[in-house]
């Protein structure tokens, strides 16, 4: 369930960044927030439990940024 909400953000994100990109930072940064929340809930956990309940916020804050970032360079090769 937690990779259709992060796959359903990074489109709604890049479709975003590509048609607004001044104003597509703003919902990247909250988004990244929220999941640097879970990232470092999760690394309180004890050794390997905490990195291993950390890692799904860290590489979904990854992909947020990277999907953020992919509109924005879209837009910067249009043509017009």
């Amino acid at each position: 369930m937690m990779v259709v909400g992060i796959v359903a953000v990074c489109v709604v994100l890049v479709v975003l960044a590509f048609f607004v990109p001044r104003l597509s930072r703003h919902p990247e940064r909250g988004t990244q927030r929220t999941l640097g929340l879970g990232s470092r809930a999760g690394g309180k956990a004890p050794g390997v439990l905490g990195r291993i309940f950390s890692k799904p916020f860290r590489s979904s804050s990854k992909a947020v940024g990277h999907s953020g970032s992919a509109g924005r360079r879209a837009r910067g090769r249009m043509p017009f």
